[in-house]
């Protein structure tokens, strides 16, 4: 089964989506993560499946990025921030429950279909 957190008005998230559409027979969850934020608890278990530091998953060119202070923010800062604002985190990512990827280039999700 494959997660992918997704933005439709990206289209880097649309490419994302498609390409695992034409390359997947793996069930598909598609969380719209602007409509439905993602909690602590998610976020977290993302990037533990990512490997990567919290700052890796946020858009960090976002006004509110800037706004909030947060390249000068602690990992719970950044990881609350994503909570609170859910545009502050990178998209699309997908995920198998195991691992997860950044789908940028789109081609990157190919790795978990």
């Amino acid at each position: 089964m494959l997660t992918i957190y997704h933005n439709p008005r990206c289209s880097k998230s649309r490419q994302t989506l498609e390409l695992i559409k034409q390359n997947s027979t793996k069930k598909l969850t598609i969380v719209e993560y602007l409509k439905q934020p993602l909690t602590h608890t998610e976020i977290t278990q993302l990037l533990s499946q990512l490997a990567c530091k919290p700052i890796d998953m946020m858009r960090v060119k976002e006004t509110e990025f800037k706004e909030q202070n947060l390249n000068i923010a602690s990992d719970e800062q950044l990881i609350q921030a994503m909570v609170l604002t859910p545009k502050l985190v990178e998209r699309p990512i997908v995920s198998d429950g195991n691992k997860a990827i950044i789908g940028r280039p789109p081609e990157n999700a190919l790795a978990l279909c």
